[in-house]
């Protein structure tokens, strides 16, 4: 038999910043029978979340579905649209802008990185606390008069960090500039969970993908495109034969797809998509920042810091938790996980051992966070980590001094 859990008793509080927990709702739509993927009912569950995915990404304009990762949806925005040897410039604001320039570099591009420059108090990166600066982008551009760099490479929803970065800042700087490059979004966790506006924003290919804010199993990607990234495809010489794009968007006009697509992981899609939209995109964004004011209410009651350094900027989605000097916050979710049966996020990279992330995305409420809080602050205390005062009483607080709108029957 399968054992998911190695706890006797309980439902595990996954509260990793994605992939985020299944709702049953989606998890029984996904259990029913496969159908023929070539026939009439496909066409019509085709369409539904092709244009429900419009509606997600808040555009006018084709939205590319894959059965992959989001990293190969990273891949498939770059081969659509740049050949062997293009200049692209990249800003790192964390691990995944990192290993996104590094398959940038693997796929033969010149990939240019740029970021925040020094370390802070706590000897992390500047530029693993704050948002994309977009003035930075703007004069490196201006500076490009011959307009060698291709495209702009940002990641809205930094997942290893918790900061959300202003992207309609970085089109108002590439605007500023003059500058003819593509804008590339990676908003792979921020996708239905903060705000995220492709057409409003100017954004030419927005990366995403289905185990966040959309609620479902790892499985599903997206590229969400713009007239000028496809007119950019028909030049583009990079190799591209399953993520080609103009074969999809051509079969996706009657709602298929020219390879098998993952039929069953579709009809979780269609059910989240009524989720989302019954519920409405500002709703969803009004709660997650709710819980976000919440968890950082409890992090500052603790005495410890916040991995977004700049409160504007501090993801909906998750919040990191900086550990005192000497503290390996890997022991300390060990801890949290083996007595209190809860998962937190791991820090990545330049900040592993440094801090841990907690997921407050999708299927959650105010009860389910206030737990995985519960259990981060028994943890903290088990493993010797000074706290100032309650985390829990302080998210308690925020609660119930924000309600939400009463319930009706």
């Amino acid at each position: 038999m399968t054992t998911l859990d190695f706890h006797p008793s309980g439902r595990h509080f996954l509260q990793i910043p994605g992939p985020s927990p299944v709702p049953d709702r989606i998890l029984r739509t996904m259990s029913l029978p496969t159908i023929d993927h070539r026939g009439p009912e496909f066409a019509h569950l085709g369409r539904k979340v092709l244009a429900d995915m419009g509606r997600i990404f808040q555009t006018e304009h084709p939205v590319i579905i894959y059965p992959a990762s989001g990293t190969g949806a990273w891949e498939a925005a770059l081969v659509n649209t740049l050949s062997a040897g293009d200049h692209v410039l990249m800003y790192e604001t964390g691990h995944f802008a990192f290993l996104w320039t590094r398959l940038a570099k693997a796929l033969g591009l010149e990939a240019e990185v740029i970021a925040m420059p020094g370390e802070d108090e706590t000897g992390i990166p500047n530029s693993w606390r704050h948002g994309v600066q977009a003035d930075l982008i703007e004069q490196r551009l201006r500076a490009d008069t011959g307009h060698s760099i291709r495209a702009v490479c940002v990641v809205h929803n930094e997942t290893s960090t918790g900061v959300t970065s202003d992207i309609a800042a970085v089109r108002r700087a590439m605007d500023a500039a003059k500058h003819p490059a593509l804008l590339l979004v990676d908003t792979i966790s921020g996708l239905a969970g903060a705000d995220y506006q492709h057409d409003a924003w100017g954004v030419d290919v927005a990366i995403s993908g289905s185990q966040k804010g959309l609620m479902l199993p790892p499985g599903l990607s997206f590229n969400a495109l713009s007239p000028k990234a496809i007119e950019a495809s028909k030049t583009s010489t990079l190799p591209k034969a399953f993520w080609g794009w103009n074969e999809i968007i051509a079969m996706n006009k009657t709602g298929y797809w020219p390879s098998t697509p993952a039929t069953n992981l579709l009809y979780g899609l269609s059910e989240a998509c009524d989720m989302l939209l019954g519920e409405g995109l500002p709703a969803v964004f009004k709660r997650h920042r709710r819980w976000s004011a919440a968890a950082q209410a409890a992090v500052r009651a603790w005495g410890l810091p916040i991995q977004c350094a700049d409160d504007a900027l501090c993801s909906p989605i998750l919040t990191g938790v900086i550990m005192p000097e000497g503290v390996d916050a890997d022991a300390v979710r060990k801890v949290i996980y083996e007595r209190f049966d809860c998962s937190l996020g791991t820090g990545l990279g330049k900040i592993k051992g440094r801090m841990f992330r907690i997921g407050h995305l999708g299927d959650c409420n105010d009860l389910t966070l206030l737990a995985a809080i519960a259990g981060c602050e028994m943890g903290l205390r088990v493993s010797d980590v000074s706290l100032q005062a309650s985390g829990v009483q302080a998210a308690m607080e925020y609660f119930q001094s924000n309600p939400i709108p009463a319930l009706k029957a």
